[in-house]
């Protein structure tokens, strides 16, 4: 029987286990923390669990007037503008706890009724290749006891943790990492923000809407620097809008506690003052004291392992998935390297990760969703492609719904109408862009999206009607 042994739990290690034990191998899965890793115990479940309760405190904060809804309580009429509805935050973490743990322990049972061995531990290769082509890997439990294993191939799928800046580093009560954030038991009353990517941008909006007064440092000139720029735009407008210090070009070089107080230093000399600093300033890859450049392991600057198309690395029989290869940082782009590493090494049919199918979505409000082609590649000339955007304010259940800002934006191939990308700026956008991915994954035509039903009235027909004005016009168009 194959042996097969994963190290890391998270969807690039457990997806691939339950591939691999489909398939007949013999899988050992080896991880530290509990099977979902990150993604399921501090990042992608807790954090979209947080936001889930800010989306409901924003959209009646922001709906409830104008759509008739009255809220009687005995609030004097002095102070009717203030907050009606408030959180109690340690409560709201420890659902986000509960549920992330009951969704660890699905997996496990998962992977475990599939036939795979679940070890707790952490993995590391040791030597080169053996004549046969079996891989070792030695398995350290917490007691410091090891285990030595025999892998006919190994995946590598260790993920990353928060990067740090040498002077602020987190302490877990004033100054946080992402992964800190669920043990606070009260609202920051100001909070500052490290960072404007999408892990400060999703927290920046979610604890806004929670209450918290947040100011948002950015060293680069807008939000979401890597995002469709039009969509970032809209996005920074409505941080603002809603009372958000949004600082751009600011780049922090401290943060340190004062008391009761966090003061963080720019890099121009300005200090800002709060009671909470949350740094979200990347990622960097659990690489290293794994043995792996010893093993033939390939490992680019930034210390993420260098994979092919089919999660294979420069080491023969070793694979990798997920965060800690640099590709994606998505947990679905990680659940289909490994399910790509498993299909390859085992001889089943499988096709190479193309990452212009790739779909992913920031959980702000209102969502960003994108798949294929972007602007950036249209205007850099990466590819040539006519573009319609349709502002969600002419869609009719928008607005009955009080909804004010979004769009929907295609791209198409001039003459054939082939649909390569796409960008849905919207509440639930994640649902919204699913027919766009369809269409990019399928090389379907803007005329067939066109033509095909929509329900009236819905916020998916804004997508018809962008398709149905790029099957109509001949020269690149902005609308």
């Amino acid at each position: 029987m194959t042996r097969i042994v994963i190290i890391g739990g998270g969807p690039g290690g457990y997806e691939a286990a339950l591939v691999g034990a489909q398939l007949g191998a013999e899988v050992t899965v080896v991880d530290c923390d509990g099977l979902g890793g990150a993604s399921v115990l501090t990042d992608c479940v807790p954090s979209k669990t947080l936001i889930a309760t800010a989306e409901v405190m924003t959209n009646f904060d922001s709906s409830h007037e104008e759509l008739g809804i009255i809220v009687a309580d005995d609030t004097p009429h002095i102070e009717q503008a203030a907050r009606i509805v408030g959180v109690d935050l340690g409560k709201v973490n420890r659902r986000v706890k509960r549920l992330a743990l009951a969704q660890s322990h699905d997996i496990t049972a998962s992977v475990t009724r599939a036939g795979a061995r679940v070890m707790r531990g952490r993995g590391r290769l040791e030597g080169q290749q053996a004549m046969d082509g079996s891989r070792q890997v030695v398995v350290t439990a917490a007691d410091g006891s090891e285990e030595r294993l025999t892998a006919d191939a190994v995946l590598l799928a260790t993920g990353g943790h928060p990067r740090e800046i040498p002077d602020a580093q987190p302490d877990g009560e004033r100054i946080l990492n992402w992964t800190q954030v669920y043990d606070l038991h009260e609202l920051p009353d100001e909070l500052i923000v490290v960072g404007s990517g999408v892990t400060g941008a999703e927290f920046a909006g979610a604890y806004q809407a929670l209450g918290s007064r947040v100011t948002l440092v950015s060293s680069r000139d807008r939000v979401l620097p890597g995002e469709d720029p039009d969509a970032a735009a809209v996005l920074e407008d409505v941080f603002r809008r809603r009372g958000m210090n949004v600082m751009a070009r600011s780049r922090a070089q401290s943060a340190k506690r004062v008391g009761d107080r966090v003061e963080v230093t720019l890099a121009d000399g300005r200090v800002i003052s709060g009671t909470h600093c949350l740094m979200a300033v990347g990622a960097i890859p659990n690489s290293a004291g794994m043995g792996l450049e010893e093993a033939g392991v390939k490992l680019t600057e930034s210390g993420h392992i260098w994979t092919d198309k089919v999660s294979r690395t420069s080491a023969p029989g070793v694979y990798a998935a997920g965060d800690v290869t640099g590709v994606f940082a998505l947990a679905s782009v990680a659940a289909m390297q490994g399910r790509i590493a498993m299909y390859h090494f085992l001889g089943d049919a499988v096709a190479p990760l193309n990452l212009k199918t790739v779909s992913s979505n920031v959980f702000t409000d209102p969502e960003i969703a994108t798949v294929g082609y972007s602007q950036a590649d249209v205007d850099g000339g990466v590819i040539d492609a006519r573009v319609v955007k349709l502002p969600l304010l002419r869609n009719p259940r928008a607005k009955m719904q009080g909804i004010r800002d979004g769009f929907v934006k295609i791209f198409c191939r001039p003459g054939t109408g082939i649909v390569v990308g796409g960008v849905v700026v919207a509440p639930r956008a994640s649902e919204l862009i699913h027919p766009i991915s369809i269409a990019v994954d399928n090389n379907l035509t803007v005329e067939q999206i066109a033509n095909a039903f929509t329900v009236y009235p819905s916020l998916s027909g804004s997508i018809a009607e962008v398709a149905r004005q790029l099957h109509t016009r001949k020269t690149t168009s902005l609308a």
